[in-house]
């Protein structure tokens, strides 16, 4: 888990949504939780279950997930990244890799959405990426070695 004075930068749309998961998962989810409970202690001895070992489980993992949307929630810096002259979290890059053009966005996973690449500031690449302008090449090293791209364009991401 980040440390706990660390920010976690959120865009003002995966804020919204981290925020509607809780009120799901802690109203919703916690009583589906209690239903399933209930029922699988119904079917009899409680230490030779199945059912209701795998109900608390599920219901551990939901917890988890709880805690680690309040935390997030708790310290996030909500934004959206303004520059089309450097890349900074939240910013949307296109970049030439390998003869292929692919657009990243460069935040953190909690602001992963369908269909973009996400670059994590604390990734190689994402660290690489910050600060970089268009027409720049950065390297950064990778378990699979090192790797040079070219920063075609940048712009915020409207999410």
């Amino acid at each position: 888990m980040p440390d706990e004075l660390e920010p976690t930068w959120l865009t003002p749309a995966a804020h919204r949504q981290l925020e509607a998961e809780l009120a799901r998962l802690t109203t919703e989810g916690r009583r589906h939780m209690e239903e399933r409970l209930a029922e699988a202690r119904s079917h009899g001895d409680i230490r030779e279950n199945a059912d209701y070992e795998a109900a608390k489980q599920e219901q551990g993992l939901m917890e988890a997930r709880i805690r680690r949307i309040q935390h997030v929630l708790k310290t996030a810096e909500v934004r959206s990244a303004e520059s089309i002259e450097v890349v900074e979290v939240g910013s949307l890059v296109t970049v030439r890799e390998d003869g292929e053009e692919n657009e990243y966005l460069v935040a953190t996973p909690e602001n992963r959405v369908p269909g973009h690449h996400l670059a994590s500031p604390s990734s190689p690449l994402g660290r690489a990426l910050l600060g970089a302008r268009p027409g720049e090449r950065v390297d950064y090293e990778a378990p699979g070695g090192i790797f040079s791209i070219e920063v075609l364009a940048v712009r915020p991401f409207e999410g």
